[in-house]
């Protein structure tokens, strides 16, 4: 029972991060479009790494998203180290993707190893 609601609760953590992630970037895309003068926005991505060397980012996407869930099923969900991997995997994978691989793993078929 006490499993059930621990997935319960990384499942609706996550769909809140997704929903902040999306506001964040709707809200920026608010200010750009409202052409008034805008605070300066540091925006970073996932940093360059050797395991992925070609342009095509697919499997780096992946990886990063399978990295954040490793961690956070080794950690816990109140771990801040984790961050940086979901900051990683949300720069680089379209959102679509994300949907989709959550509710691949909410409903037990996700194809990659967590």
């Amino acid at each position: 029972m006490e499993l059930c609601l621990t997935r319960e609760r990384e499942r609706e953590r996550e769909r809140e991060r997704e929903r902040e992630r999306k506001k964040t970037i709707t809200f920026a895309f608010i200010l750009h479009r409202s052409r008034s003068p805008m605070a300066e926005i540091e925006l970073k991505t996932a940093p360059a790494d050797f395991r992925f060397p070609t342009t095509n980012q697919t499997r780096h996407c992946f990886t990063r998203y399978i990295e954040f869930h490793k961690c956070v099923n080794a950690k816990g969900d109140d771990s801040g180290e984790c961050e940086k991997f979901a900051k990683y995997y949300r720069s680089l994978c379209p959102g679509e993707w994300i949907d989709k691989w959550n509710e691949q793993r909410e409903n037990g078929n996700f194809p990659g190893p967590l």
